[in-house]
């Protein structure tokens, strides 16, 4: 039986090939593998020892993280899932199942499905978020999500899914701006992708950044959503209990005001109108309730939630629509009177 501690032993024994499969824009000094705190507030603060008594034994010293290499693998890849993490090292050792062990092996450029380009795009979107800072209350991405009237506050807990970054590259601009990182995560609990929002301040008050597309991901996002608000059962999305609500929104500012606005209800952003039909719920979720916007007689914006409709009724699942009883969205039920830039 290959359990959690032995399979930390056996990726610590090949912990250089794991840090430069988990943490490729690291560096090695003398014993140390150096790489920015996870947290993403230090340039330098985290280190993975690579030989010795300590060999795979981690300390991100800004966030005050710290474990074994199997904690490492959890912290990168799945945002601190040891459950997913013990599946990850099993595949990436070589271990067939919990029991029967195969030759230690280098993991695949890419897993099973997943073209090298795509594997390139999700690595580097895991790169992105984790170079960005977790606590996000009083920064811009606070300050903008607050003037949208959603105070974060009021959640009580914050999704780890959303960070900031304080002066993210933009293409378009060819500068850097103060930008909102969401992981875009799919139903085998995998990062696969980055959402990315980039802001400006506008007479004291942040706003989406003035450009023709503010708001891009990276990565193959696909299938997969933001997990925003956990509900009443506060479990992760695979372990839904069964029966439970889902609602299911497009943008990030929308998901989270309806949120705020049914607490005990579960609520996933599908990042775009096309993906909302291609997002994987578990079997358990038996009803679904879509958070359209009221987009009049737009019917090239109708299509996607009527896809999304469509698919989740052939799953045998219960759909029903809701759209806010003012303005566009829901995030107007909260912030009805001040003008925002939509973009």
């Amino acid at each position: 039986m290959h359990d959690a501690s032995e399979l930390a032993r056996m990726l610590a024994r090949n912990v250089v090939r794991l840090v430069r499969d988990l943490l490729p824009n690291g560096h090695r000094e003398g014993a140390e593998w150096m790489h920015a705190s996870l947290a993403g507030a230090s340039r330098r603060s985290l280190s993975v020892r690579l030989s010795g008594m300590k060999q795979g034994v981690w300390a991100d010293f800004s966030s005050g993280d710290a474990g074994d290499s199997l904690d490492l693998v959890a912290s990168v890849q799945y945002l601190g899932d040891k459950r997913k993490a013990i599946a990850w090292a099993r595949s990436w050792m070589g271990v067939a199942d919990a029991t029967t062990p195969t030759a230690e092996r280098r993991m695949p450029a890419a897993p099973p499905g997943i073209d090298g380009e795509a594997e390139a795009r999700r690595r580097a979107a895991r790169r992105l978020l984790y170079s960005a800072q977790a606590a996000i209350g009083s920064t811009p991405v606070g300050a903008y999500l607050a003037a949208r009237g959603i105070d974060l506050a009021d959640l009580g807990s914050q999704p780890r899914s959303r960070r900031f970054h304080p002066a993210l590259p933009n293409r378009e601009s060819k500068r850097p701006w103060p930008a909102l990182l969401a992981a875009v995560v799919n139903a085998a609990d995998e990062m696969v992708a980055v959402h990315r929002t980039w802001l400006q301040q506008d007479d004291g008050c942040w706003i989406k950044a003035r450009l023709c597309n503010p708001k891009m991901s990276l990565g193959p996002l696909s299938g997969g959503t933001i997990r925003l608000w956990h509900g009443a059962s506060r479990k992760p999305l695979a372990q839904t209990p069964d029966g439970e609500v889902v609602v299911v929104a497009e943008g990030i500012e929308t998901a989270l005001s309806g949120a705020l606005l049914c607490l005990d209800l579960r609520v996933l952003s599908a990042v775009s109108l096309p993906n909302m039909a291609r997002i994987v719920l578990p079997p358990a979720v038996r009803s679904v309730i879509i958070a359209a916007d009221n987009d009049g007689d737009n019917q090239a914006a109708a299509r996607g939630p009527q896809r999304a409709i469509d698919r989740f009724k052939v799953e045998g699942r219960l759909v029903r629509i809701a759209r806010s009883p003012v303005g566009k969205d829901f995030n107007d039920v909260l912030n009805p009177a001040t003008p925002r830039d939509r973009q």
